[in-house]
């Protein structure tokens, strides 16, 4: 099959010495680097090189566009969440700050993952609430990509966390007499400094990825926030190399850190079990499901998004898991490791009496 050679550029159509035809002619020997060879003809056009085509500025986050309808219910409830979930944590960092019985490393770890918690939920549930008031929110490149670095950041470091929680439950379960020394305070804070920093690394690979890719034409986002899935299938370069690297830096951080908290709970699930009244097996089962409840939820919901090579869901059902981790659980960690909590509960009862006079 004959081949066809599109070219980039303008031609004078008479050949005679003509001054008009000066800059057509110096444009065409510009253009003539710019040529592509394209065996399939009308076919290749989709080759041709992205500098040929509008470089995107802004994104437009299409959000909840397919429930139009329901727009004003859904900001209701999102922002009810949002102030539940804010004042929760808020709660829960000023009571343990003012109760010097819960200065357990427990409580530490606690104290830090409902800060997470304020700053993680914030990266999304405030765009998702004004693209509910103004359809198609606009978002400029720059913002987009800080968004998802702190998106991820946030995210990488609550993994941590939570895998720090689960060890510390495990060694103040199955280990009681131990537990003093195993978790002093150097090690509390050992952990902690570590879930931040390291977190805080993980945030810069996905971001470096992305940014380095080429977004031309399209620039609508089926999503309410910047996430990875999206802004891949939305750029005009070949992202497998960068699809290849969030694979594995998922498997590192989400598949990982599941696993040490699952193991945790089956050393924890194995000691309650030996627990010779019954009433006492029951309340520690109680309180250890929730919490494994709420890790599931968080683990599953983000490994199901980010641990899939080259398997792209549709977008409606990205938009619903994505609402499970970046809406629902930030809301249920405080209710579930916290408020559940006797010490905790009495702890908010004398600050509550000590502010209000209740």
């Amino acid at each position: 099959m004959t081949g066809q050679v599109f070219t980039v550029g303008s031609f004078c159509s008479s050949g005679k010495e003509n001054p008009d035809c000066s800059g057509e002619r110096k444009q065409r020997k510009n253009d003539s680097q710019k040529r592509w060879y394209h065996p399939k003809g009308k076919e290749s056009v989709k080759a041709l090189e992205p500098q040929n085509m509008s470089t995107v500025t802004e994104f437009q986050l299409l959000g909840f566009q397919n429930l139009l309808e329901w727009q004003s219910l859904l900001f209701v409830i999102f922002l009810f969440i949002y102030f539940l979930t804010i004042t929760g944590n808020v709660v829960i960092i000023t009571v343990v700050s003012q109760d010097p019985r819960l200065g357990s490393p427990m409580y530490m770890f606690l104290t830090h993952l409902s800060f997470l918690e304020i700053w993680y939920t914030s990266t999304t549930v405030p765009l998702l609430l004004a693209n509910l008031t103004s359809w198609g929110h606009v978002i400029s490149f720059p913002a987009c990509m800080a968004q998802l670095y702190f998106f991820v950041f946030f995210g990488a470091t609550e993994c941590f966390l939570l895998a720090v929680i689960g060890y510390d439950r495990y060694l103040a379960i199955c280990c009681p007499l131990h537990y003093s020394f195993l978790m002093s305070s150097d090690v509390c804070t050992t952990l902690v400094t570590v879930s931040w920093m390291t977190g805080m690394g993980t945030g810069f690979l996905p971001y470096l990825m992305i940014s380095k890719l080429n977004f031309c034409g399209h620039n609508q986002i089926n999503h309410f926030f910047c996430d990875l899935p999206p802004l891949m299938q939305l750029s005009c370069s070949s992202v497998y190399i960068t699809e290849m690297a969030i694979f594995v830096l998922s498997i590192a951080v989400l598949c990982i850190c599941f696993v040490l908290t699952l193991v945790s709970y089956v050393f924890i699930v194995s000691s309650i079990l030996r627990i010779p009244s019954t009433s006492g097996r029951m309340k520690t089962f109680s309180t250890c499901g929730s919490h494994l409840t709420v890790v599931t939820i968080y683990y599953g919901t983000m490994i199901s998004m980010y641990v899939h090579p080259n398997a792209h869901l549709s977008p409606e059902i990205n938009k619903i898991i994505s609402v499970f981790y970046t809406v629902i659980t930030p809301l249920l960690n405080p209710v579930i490791y916290s408020f559940r909590n006797t010490d905790f509960k009495e702890a908010l009862r004398k600050v509550m009496r000590k502010k209000c006079g209740i």
